[in-house]
C-alpha cells in the first residue's frame, strides 16, 4: 500500500467520521452551539501551526478579511451549527447522505447566477435524480415527529455550502495568501461568528461527559484541521479530480460508522433514497475536459483555497486559480 492511498483512506475516514463525532458530542451533554465554537477553534489551532510550519503568513489586507468573514459564515460557522442541529433529531449516517446533495445545490446557484449554461441532458437528470432522492428520504407524505426538521436543517446546511462557494469562487481566488494560512484566518473569523452563538442559547443542563469533550476534540482537530491537510497533500500527489472521487466515500463511511457505532438503523426506505442521491450527485459531475469552478467546489466543502489549490475539508476538482471548500 503506498502512501498516497493510507492518505486518501485516512482523508475519506476522518473526513467522513464528522458526523460520527458531532452525534458523540451532541449525546455527550454538548450544546450545538459549543460543539460548533470548538470545533472551528480547534480547526483553526491546527491550521495555525501547519500554516506557521510552512511559513505562510495570514492575510493583511482588510478588503480579504472582508470577504473571508462572509465566506466563515457561509461555509464554516452556519452550516456546522446547523449539522449539529441536525444530528440532534437525525441519525449520523443520514446526516451524511443528506451533507452529499451539496454539489446538486451549488449546480442549480451555477445556473441561477449563470455560469452554468447551457445545462446538459445528463446533468439536468442528475438534479432530478438527487432531489427525487432526497424526497424519498424526506418522504413528506409520512408523519415525521422530530425528524422533519433536522432534515430540513441538515438540507441548509449542504445549501449553505453551495452559496459559500459560489461566494468565494468569485472573491477568494488568487489572494496571494498560502492556503494553510487562508484557511486558518477564515476560521479563526468562524470561531468569533460561532461564539455568537454561545449568548443566545440555553445553557446547557449540566457539564458534558468524557466522551463528548474526547468527540468534539477529534471533530476540531482531525476532522476539520487534519483533514485539510491530508486533502492538500493528496492533491499535489494525485490532482484535484482524483481527489474528488474520495468525497462518494462519505456517506458510505458515515453510514458505516453510525450502524457499526451507534447502532443506527437504516429502512429500506431510506437506503434506497440514499441511493438515488449519490446517482443523481454522480451524473451532475462534469467531465474531466469541462469542469467548472462552481461544480469543482461543489464536491468539497469546508476552508478556504488560494490559487491553484483548494484549501478546504473536501477534495476539490477545481480549475487551477479557483476556489473551493468543505467538512
Amino acid at each position: 500500500m503506498t502512501g498516497t492511498t493510507i492518505r486518501a483512506a485516512a482523508l475519506a475516514l476522518l473526513w467522513g467520521s464528522a458526523f460520527l463525532w458531532t452525534k458523540l458530542a451532541l449525546d455527550g451533554g454538548l450544546s450545538p452551539a459549543q460543539i460548533t465554537v470548538a470545533r472551528c477553534a480547534l480547526g483553526a489551532a491546527v491550521l495555525l501551526a501547519l500554516a506557521r510550519a510552512a511559513r505562510q503568513r495570514l492575510p493583511r489586507d482588510r478588503a480579504t478579511w472582508r470577504h473571508l468573514t462572509i465566506a466563515a459564515l457561509l461555509c464554516n460557522a452556519l452550516p456546522f451549527l446547523l449539522i449539529s442541529i441536525a444530528e440532534q433529531r437525525i441519525d449520523s449516517g443520514l446526516a451524511g447522505v443528506l451533507h452529499a446533495t451539496t454539489p446538486l445545490w451549488s449546480l442549480l446557484i451555477a445556473l441561477v447566477i449563470g455560469t452554468e449554461r447551457p445545462l446538459r441532458a445528463a446533468r439536468l437528470a442528475g438534479i432530478l435524480t438527487g432531489f427525487a432522492g432526497t424526497v424519498l428520504i424526506f418522504a413528506p407524505w409520512h408523519s415525521h415527529g422530530p425528524s422533519g426538521p433536522g432534515i430540513a436543517a441538515m438540507l441548509a446546511a449542504a445549501a449553505s455550502y453551495a452559496i459559500a462557494f459560489a461566494y468565494m469562487a468569485r472573491h477568494l481566488a488568487d489572494r496571494g495568501t498560502g492556503p494553510l494560512a487562508l484557511s486558518a484566518a477564515q476560521l479563526l473569523a468562524a470561531t468569533g461568528l460561532a461564539t455568537v452563538g454561545l449568548a443566545v442559547e440555553p445553557a446547557p443542563a449540566g457539564p458534558p461527559s468524557l466522551t463528548g469533550i474526547l468527540a468534539v476534540l477529534l471533530l476540531g482537530t482531525l476532522a476539520t484541521g487534519v483533514t485539510f491537510h491530508l486533502n492538500y497533500r493528496l492533491i499535489a500527489d494525485e490532482g484535484p479530480t482524483a481527489t474528488a472521487a474520495i468525497g462518494y466515500l462519505l456517506p458510505v463511511v458515515s453510514i458505516s460508522l453510525g450502524a457499526l457505532l451507534l447502532d443506527e438503523q437504516l429502512t429500506a426506505r431510506t437506503l434506497t433514497g440514499m441511493a438515488v442521491v449519490l446517482a443523481g450527485v454522480a451524473l451532475t459531475r462534469p467531465r474531466p475536459a469541462t469542469l467548472t469552478a462552481p461544480d469543482d467546489a461543489a464536491t468539497t466543502g469546508r476552508q478556504t483555497p488560494p490559487p491553484r489549490t483548494p484549501a478546504s475539508n473536501r477534495p476539490t476538482p477545481s480549475t487551477p486559480g479557483k476556489p473551493a471548500t468543505r467538512t
